[in-house]
């Protein structure tokens, strides 16, 4: 890596974390108690985790990332706005939050913020390969220090598990016969580039079926979900923040993707719901929604955000308030919820 400093000169210079201000409005209100905690559990180059503590004076934040050099360029970015006091980093999965609460013993947290598009670090390195623009090696991996990468899917998974990824993952309507044509091409050549993959999916995709923008989106997108295990761990975080909230405490989730935004959506609108049968003449206090929503729905990029900073185009941003403690009955389901979800790993 180059010297981090001037690393963290250069990249926070162009990169504009996506609804700033919209974050700070519904993340900081619930950290303006001395010592309110806010955990970012993307913390990426730190553009929202700064601008949360500026307007927060009182709370510390922890940051967590499994990107450590993105996690060394944010930590220097603290001490270089001067907000290194309340600013704990954390070398982890999002997923790991319940371990990295413990080593702080930390049990309650005031506000979670999630941001889960990929950070500007990522997709203008061009050797980590999370882009289809650049001809690199097939890698994608978020933490560096995992065995798993892009090509090692392509080289091992078969025909029915690599079409399924790219027709779950990736909602592409041609995923099996880009995954037939995968497995019959690795049999001379193995794929070990981001060119090989886009001029592979670029022959086997009709024109006159093709979405705008490029032919490997949805394949390159789907590719990054599986080797990072994305949906796996979000829906195993989920609950695991729930069960850390204070009351009137607040999570906050930028998601990027339909398969992000439904997931985060089911999730709170468990809380948001009277949790019994219809019809019922008498709701139970435990049955009663325990969030209540800070967004109308999900918050979309403005047309001065867009002009700003055409990486928000696909934002759906979504809020809640824990505004009473969690039921005894929904204890269980989380828990339950975040146990199921362990048991699915990358393979």
């Amino acid at each position: 890596m180059a010297d981090v400093k001037t690393d963290i000169t250069a990249i926070t210079s162009i990169h504009a974390p996506v609804l700033l201000q919209d974050c700070v409005d519904l993340v900081t209100p619930a950290l303006q108690h001395e010592g309110s905690i806010v955990v970012d559990c993307t913390l990426g180059l730190a553009g929202h985790a700064t601008a949360f503590l500026k307007a927060a004076p009182s709370a510390t934040l922890i940051g967590i990332d499994r990107d450590a050099e993105a996690l060394a360029l944010a930590t220097e970015r603290m001490r270089s706005e001067g907000l290194e006091k309340r600013f704990i980093p954390a070398h982890a999965a999002f997923d790991d939050i319940d371990e990295v609460l413990r080593e702080n013993h930390i049990d309650g947290i005031d506000a979670a913020f999630m941001d889960l598009g990929l950070s500007s670090l990522q997709i203008d390195e061009a050797d980590r390969g999370f882009s289809y623009s650049h001809d690199t090696a097939l890698d994608m991996r978020m933490d560096t220090t995992q065995s798993v990468t892009a090509a090692t899917i392509l080289a091992t998974y078969d025909v029915r598990e690599l079409a399924k990824i790219f027709r779950e993952y990736g909602q592409e309507r041609f995923a099996s016969l880009i995954a037939r044509r995968i497995v019959e091409a690795r049999q001379s050549q193995p794929f070990t580039t981001s060119g090989q993959l886009v001029r592979l999916v670029d022959d086997v995709i009709p024109k006159a079926h093709r979405a705008t923008g490029n032919p490997a989106k949805r394949v390159f997108q789907a590719l990054r979900i599986e080797v990072n295990g994305e949906l796996d761990k979000l829906q195993r975080t989920l609950p695991k923040i729930a069960l850390h909230l204070r009351t009137h405490g607040r999570l906050v989730v930028e998601s990027y993707h339909s398969l992000e935004d439904t997931t985060v959506k089911r999730f709170m609108s468990q809380g948001l719901t009277v949790d019994v049968p219809a019809n019922m003449p008498v709701v139970p206090d435990d049955a009663q929604p325990f969030f209540a929503a800070l967004t109308r729905g999900a918050l979309k990029a403005s047309k001065e955000e867009l002009a700003r900073n055409t990486r928000s185009s696909s934002v759906r941003l979504r809020a809640v308030e824990l505004v009473r403690p969690i039921p005894h009955r929904w204890i269980a389901r989380l828990e339950d919820a975040a146990g199921r979800a362990s048991q699915k790993e990358v393979r």
